[in-house]
C-alpha cells in the first residue's frame, strides 16, 4: 500500500468516528439531567403510594352512601335500626333497636283487675297509632295481663317481628327482643277462642306455642279474615282494632323479607314505642 493510500484510509476512519461521536455534555446540563431523573423517580414513588389511598377512600365511602337513601329506603348494608333488606313505608320512622334485657315478672296479674271491664289501648308505633278495644268481660286474664304490661312499659320499645301474607293474615308483636321467643316471665291459659277457628279482620288475639298454657306477652292482629287451627283450644281473642288497621295493611302489603316473603320479619318495619291504657266507663 502506498503512502498516499494509507493517508486516505486514516482520513476516512477519522470522518467515521466524527459522525458517530455524541456531542459533549457540559456539567450544568449534566446536573439538570440528573435532577430530572431524581425528580421523575420521586414522582413515580409518590404516585405508587398515593393511588392505593385514593382507592381506599373511595371503597370505604361508597358502601356508606348506599346504606340508606333520602326516603329511608335501606339498600345494601342496613342502616341502624333496620334489618338488611328492610325499607321504611311512607309515614313510618326508623324503629329503635330491640331490647336486650326486657322486664320480667314473677307471675301473671290477678284477672279480677280486668274482669267485667272494657279498656281502650293506644299503641303508639313508628308508623302511627293503633287504637284497641280490650274486652275484659270475655278474656279477663288476658286483658289484665295486657294492661299490666302496658302500664309497666314492658313493650317500650318492641318490634312487630312477624307478618304473614298467605293462608293466614296476621301481624305479630309483643316480644321486646324481636326474636319471637321472648316473654314476660309468666304464662297463662286460653280464653275466648272461637270454636270455628275464624278470626275476623281487626281481631286482637294472643300468640302462643303448642302448649295452650303458653300465653304471655305476644299478640297478633288479623288484617283480613283468617282461619286458624283449633288444636290445643285455639287462640284467645281479647279485643279488636278500632282505629289504625290501615297501618297494618300497609305493613303487610310490603310482605316479609326473603327467603320467605309470606312469613317472616316485615320488609317495612314497625315497632311499638309506647302503650297507654284507659278504662272505658259505662
Amino acid at each position: 500500500m502506498t503512502r498516499e493510500q494509507e493517508r486516505a484510509r486514516a482520513r476516512h476512519r477519522h470522518e467515521e468516528q466524527a459522525r458517530s461521536a455524541k456531542p459533549p455534555v457540559s456539567e450544568a446540563t449534566r446536573d439538570k439531567q440528573v435532577f430530572g431523573v431524581i425528580l421523575a423517580v420521586i414522582l413515580i414513588i409518590g404516585a405508587v403510594i398515593a393511588v392505593p389511598k385514593v382507592l381506599e377512600a373511595r371503597s370505604t365511602a361508597a358502601p356508606a352512601a348506599a346504606e340508606a337513601t333520602a326516603d329511608g329506603t335501606a339498600t345494601g348494608t342496613a342502616a341502624p335500626g333496620l334489618l338488611a333488606g328492610q325499607r321504611l313505608a311512607t309515614g313510618c320512622t326508623t324503629p329503635p333497636p330491640p331490647q336486650t334485657k326486657p322486664k320480667s315478672f314473677p307471675k301473671a296479674p290477678d284477672k279480677a283487675t280486668a274482669a267485667g271491664k272494657t279498656f281502650v289501648a293506644t299503641v303508639t308505633t313508628t308508623c302511627g297509632d293503633l287504637v284497641l278495644e280490650l274486652d275484659g268481660v270475655k278474656a279477663p286474664q288476658t286483658v289484665a295481663s295486657f294492661v299490666h304490661l302496658a302500664q309497666s312499659g314492658y313493650w317500650a320499645p318492641s318490634p312487630c317481628h312477624r307478618v304473614t301474607t298467605e293462608g293466614i293474615f296476621v301481624l305479630q308483636c309483643g316480644d321486646p327482643t324481636g326474636s319471637g321467643s321472648g316473654g314476660p316471665g309468666y304464662t297463662f291459659g286460653v280464653e275466648n277462642a272461637p270454636k270455628s277457628g275464624t278470626y275476623p279482620a281487626g281481631s286482637l288475639a294472643m300468640a302462643r306455642t303448642d302448649d295452650p298454657n303458653s300465653n304471655g306477652g305476644q299478640f297478633f292482629v288479623t288484617y283480613k279474615d283468617t282461619k286458624l287451627p283449633t288444636t290445643g283450644g285455639g287462640y284467645t281473642i281479647f279485643g279488636k282494632v278500632i282505629k289504625g288497621l290501615d297501618i297494618v295493611d300497609k305493613i303487610a302489603a310490603a310482605k316479609a323479607l326473603e327467603p320467605n316473603p309470606t312469613d317472616g320479619s316485615p320488609v317495612s318495619p314497625i315497632s311499638i314505642v309506647k302503650v297507654t291504657v284507659t278504662e272505658r266507663k259505662p
